[in-house]
């Protein structure tokens, strides 16, 4: 499982970074990243589902098995 940001939609809310912040930060402009290497470790992370959920335009999601 990977994590996927649609960057068109991101409006910098936050509220990945919040909800899940050892896997999501804010670049220079305030829009939502993954961090590095957390791509991988998506799948394990207790938060990452509700972080996608608590985006408030849906920029975040999901992606592979």
């Amino acid at each position: 499982m990977g994590i996927e940001i649609d960057k068109e939609r991101c409006v910098g809310a936050g509220m990945c970074a919040l909800t899940a912040p050892d896997v999501f930060t804010q670049d220079d402009d305030g829009f939502s990243e993954v961090l590095p290497g957390a791509d991988e470790r998506a799948a394990e992370h207790p938060m990452v589902k509700e972080a996608v959920r608590a985006c408030p335009v849906g920029a975040v999601s999901l992606t592979g098995p």
